[in-house]
């Protein structure tokens, strides 16, 4: 059952660099995320780590740490939906890769927070673009279960995930197929197994239950599941694989869905509107990678937006473990092909925390919320913008990163520059 990581213990790991800091942004056009809209020449107060005030007329606090964002844009920090950032390091190094446990006999019991790394080397260079918050995923292993994500920030902090357990995530898709034994029959005949052994452990079987499809402690992972207290993430891209999972979480209630992947969910966009279902996809998916995805196209985001499907958007077609920093590319790119920029920006920020369960804390600026908050010299969702200022959780952040060191190191070499610095 997934763990939202008491607020004590996180204040207390920070205290030291927390303690009654206050800051002040202001002069910027801050877009809130709430009924309040835009404020043009508005200011966000934050004190120990919360949002304490947003608006035009504020009041900067005594004592404060002012920063002037000088007419730029200030946000609520974007929140990747899906990535593995801080699980790998170099994908095809084994020794640095623990997105997945091929070799394990486990698989639903998996937690993803215990491979995460808060020092990873790509974060910094994720969160000095907006980056504040992400959902980390497992990959799948000898079944078609990857085990349990989490959801963490991108401090870099120790006390970096601040909830574990936060979903299940199955692959349903072509290669779940290939891993449940060929065919689509075999992997929707496996999930129902699993269920079945789920439900079993929780009613009629001792504790050295082995079910059909898991073990005893693979489907007392699963419980949670089946009872509706945590969502299954379902990685597929077909419409009609997309139309399957909409029939097993009918024939399954209370069980909570989300779609990842969707390259061809626009095909079925009123069915998952209808449904409640959400799906997490990548605007700028739109080349056929596979026979599951033939439907990709430009357009599938706003058709999805149109219909009503709550859409939260992904770097799936660039990297899974570095280039979350790309999602508000990813997210103008969606405007150019027809959504609104207010439903664009929110599916980086706020429906995402909404997927997740986590909407009253983050995704907005307003009062209550923690402070992650973002100053821009642009339109963020403009490619030549850039972040001047992160905080999260209502601390300045450091903006540099291994590149921006390296770019440092090397961008201005003389003949007086040390000799292996040279070119």
């Amino acid at each position: 059952m997934k763990r939202l990581l008491s607020a004590l213990a996180v204040t207390a790991l920070t205290a030291t660099s927390a303690l009654a800091q206050t800051y002040a942004v202001t002069n910027g056009r801050v877009v809130t995320n709430t009924d309040a809209g835009i404020i043009e020449g508005g200011t966000v107060v934050i004190r120990d780590g919360d949002i304490l005030a947003v608006g035009a007329n504020v009041t900067v606090p005594a004592g404060a740490t002012v920063i002037d964002a000088d007419g730029g844009w200030v946000t609520p920090g974007i929140f990747a939906p899906y990535t593995q950032l801080g699980l790998i390091e170099v994908a095809l190094e084994s020794s640095t890769n623990d997105a997945g446990a091929g070799d394990s006999e486990y698989s639903v019991a998996l937690d993803v927070a215990d491979s995460f790394n808060p020092a990873g080397t790509h974060i910094p260079s994720t969160r000095i673009e907006g980056v504040t918050r992400a959902a980390l995923y497992p990959s799948t292993g000898f079944n078609l279960f990857g085990g349990h994500g989490a959801l963490v920030s991108m401090s870099g902090a120790a006390d970096s995930l601040f909830e574990t357990g936060s979903f299940v995530y199955a692959d349903l898709s072509q290669s779940g197929a290939g891993t449940a034994g060929g065919s689509r029959s075999a992997a929707w005949t496996f999930l129902e197994a699993a269920f079945g052994d789920a439900a079993g452990f929780m009613g009629r079987f001792s504790a050295h239950h082995h079910g059909d499809a898991l073990d005893r402690y693979d489907a007392a992972a699963l419980v949670p599941v089946v009872r509706g207290q945590l969502p299954l993430v379902i990685n597929v891209d077909r419409a009609a694989d997309i139309r399957r999972a909409i029939r097993f979480r009918n024939e399954h209630p209370p069980v909570r869905m989300i779609i990842q992947g969707g390259a061809e969910a626009w095909m079925v966009a009123d069915e998952l509107a209808a449904a409640g279902i959400p799906v997490l996809m990548d605007p700028i998916r739109n080349l056929p990678g596979s026979f599951d995805s033939l439907g990709s196209t430009l357009a599938a985001a706003s058709r999805l937006h149109d219909a009503g499907v709550t859409v939260a958007y992904t770097t799936e077609t660039a990297d899974g473990y570095f280039n979350a920093r790309l999602l508000a590319q990813h997210a103008g790119n969606a405007v150019a092909h027809g959504v609104s920029w207010d439903d664009a920006f929110a599916a980086i920020t706020l429906v995402p925390a909404q997927i997740y369960g986590v909407d009253t804390r983050y995704g907005a600026l307003a009062s209550g919320y923690a402070g992650d908050v973002v100053v821009w010299d642009g339109d963020p969702l403009e490619v030549m913008s850039a972040p001047t200022h992160v905080l999260i959780d209502g601390q300045e952040t450091d903006m540099e990163s291994r590149q921006t060191m390296l770019r440092d190191r090397y961008m201005d070499i003389t003949d007086e520059t040390p000799f292996a610095y040279r070119r």
